[in-house]
């Protein structure tokens, strides 16, 4: 049997589990390619998924995930409050009434955080014979992709405005079948 060190895993399952937890996308097949090089594509997401079930590896990436969230700050209740207010973002704070765009420094925290890109034309502008003004233009602006943000909020598991749940209740009365099988030897 392998080696197990002081978080109770194995060195590749180590591995496995470090390589899964630093991926943004938490590709488990990924990380047990890391882990285990000459595995095939099918072996590596068979054994992928037996590993997030092994109970020491699980119980290390659930302690990892926890310390991270605690470090950071970032759980699922600040990414619904940073999507909320993305999709309250309008484009009226940052206009003034006349059309023109209002200085950077007037804009709400949202914007300045969430702006996709900015496309800037500059000009120099004459003035007197010692100095030259020059002039900046905004000439596009792309803000987050509402759609997406709604979709994000959306499928969120306390959300779920994509789901269709459906709740069972009741109980199926399982002696009967079995009784009759004992009996008979038959399922039906």
């Amino acid at each position: 049997m392998a080696r197990r060190n002081s978080n109770g895993l194995t060195d590749k399952w180590q591995v496995f589990a470090d390589t899964y937890l630093a991926d943004p996308e938490l590709n488990a097949t990924k990380a047990y390619k890391a882990a285990y090089p000459k595995s095939s594509q099918r072996t590596a997401e068979v054994n992928a998924a037996e590993l997030l079930r092994n109970t020491e590896v699980a119980k290390y990436i659930e302690k990892a995930q926890k310390a991270r969230s605690e470090r950071t700050q970032i759980d699922a209740d600040y990414v619904l409050k940073r999507l909320a207010d993305i999709d309250s973002m309008e484009v009226g704070e940052i206009l003034r009434d006349d059309m023109t765009v209002k200085p950077l420094a007037e804009w709400p925290r949202v914007w300045r955080q969430s702006i996709s890109s900015i496309d800037i034309s500059e000009s120099v502008l004459k003035g007197t014979e010692s100095a030259e003004e020059t002039l900046a233009v905004l000439k596009k602006l792309k803000w987050p992709d509402k759609t997406k943000i709604l979709e994000l909020m959306g499928k969120h598991v306390g959300v779920s405005a994509f789901s269709e749940n459906v709740k069972h209740s009741g109980e199926i009365e399982v002696r009967e079948i079995r009784r009759t099988i004992v009996e008979t030897g038959k399922t039906s």
